[in-house]
């Protein structure tokens, strides 16, 4: 058996690590420099999005010997609309940092892989399909599942960040549900020290969107940051990603080839998180070439799960200022302490079959 793997990704590099466990060494082929050669940006594992897995560093290590950092815990959750603010007081996750950072999970991951990277690489997945017995897909979009026609784009999405400077908590984070700094989206602010922090506005590509608006938006946002947070906050890197595509293949699994992190459709829509089903896909894809399991069976629920976060995504698109105030309001108490305390319900699987109804009537 000779295994490629197209990316050094979060589902490539995990997939490499499990094979090699069971004496497959894969040969790894990234297209950049360097593992995770982008913008550094923090991102965020939250467990009612995890759910009936509260603790995500935990379970990797024990059910997977698989050994990741966090960058922080969440231990306060800040939900800010227009005019109302929920505080949750709660362990709600965990935040992770991406991107050109020595604590990066992709960087971190990369440390426990013994099998060659070739970078810059330049080769093609019919070259690989050629040439290995077996091909995992991880190159961390899924515009090469969308080649092979087998992916369904669902929504396209503007994300414009930066890292800051300032004096945070790094136990508590902050999203804000405001259609006038984020349409149909949302914004937050992750921290990843005592010092550095991540602001994010993200939502849905616009039919009439330029780049003027993107920096109203921009700007609104980063005032409003500022304002709640009773600082300057310095702006120390930026990005900007455009037409960013959100979906999920119609196969787990194509002949030998495997569809794993994003090319599979691990980027929820919802809130855009997709690292936990990411790494769970590249472990998964691993089981299936060691005889352990059908990767199509692994994976079922991560597609469901997929399915009940665009229905919450297309119910989100769908509120106005009004709306998120009542929401966050009532999320400020006992509802909001509820919903987030831990255990192994998932609520947003409940929330989506509600909402359905309502976004089929407006369609």
């Amino acid at each position: 058996m000779k295994v490629a793997i197209m990316g050094a990704g979060l589902s490539g590099l995990t997939c490499a690590i499990m094979l090699e466990r069971h004496g497959i060494n894969p040969t790894i082929f990234e297209n950049r420099s360097q593992v995770g050669d982008r913008f550094i940006n923090a991102e965020a594992f939250l467990s009612l999005l995890t759910r009936p897995v509260n603790d995500v560093f935990q379970y990797f290590s024990e059910e997977f010997q698989l050994y990741l950092k966090p960058a922080g815990s969440i231990n306060q959750l800040h939900i800010n609309s227009e005019n109302e603010k929920a505080v949750i007081k709660e362990h709600v996750g965990f935040v992770n940092i991406r991107g050109r950072h020595k604590l990066a999970l992709e960087n971190q991951l990369a440390e426990q892989v013994k099998s060659e990277i070739i970078f810059n690489s330049k080769h093609t997945y019919e070259e690989l399909l050629h040439e290995y017995t077996h091909v995992i897909m991880s190159t961390g979009d899924g515009s090469y599942a969308m080649k092979l026609d087998n992916y369904r784009e669902d929504l396209s999405v503007t994300l414009k960040g930066a890292t800051v400077e300032g004096e945070f908590d790094r136990f508590k984070v902050f999203v804000w549900l405001d259609n006038t700094l984020a349409p149909q989206g949302y914004a937050y602010l992750l921290p990843f020290s005592d010092t550095e922090a991540n602001i994010v506005i993200a939502y849905p590509d616009l039919p009439e969107e330029n780049e003027e608006m993107i920096t109203e938006y921009w700007d609104r946002f980063y005032k409003r940051a500022c304002r709640q947070l009773d600082q300057s906050l310095e702006i120390t890197d930026q990005f900007q990603v455009k037409n960013y595509k959100i979906g999920v293949s119609k196969s787990a699994r194509i002949g030998n080839t495997f569809f794993t992190g994003n090319c599979f459709g691990s980027a929820m829509p919802f809130l855009g998180f997709g690292q936990f089903e990411a790494i769970l896909t590249g472990i998964f894809a691993a089981y299936d070439l060691c005889g352990f399991g059908k990767y199509e069976e692994y994976t079922n629920t991560f597609r469901k799960s997929y399915d009940h976060s665009l229905t919450l995504r297309r119910g989100m698109e769908k509120l106005n200022n009004s709306t998120f105030d009542f929401a966050v309001k009532h999320l400020n108490g006992y509802i909001g302490q509820k919903l987030f305390q831990p255990n192994h319900k998932n609520p947003l699987k409940t929330i989506s079959y509600l909402v359905r109804p309502f976004i089929s009537k407006q369609d």
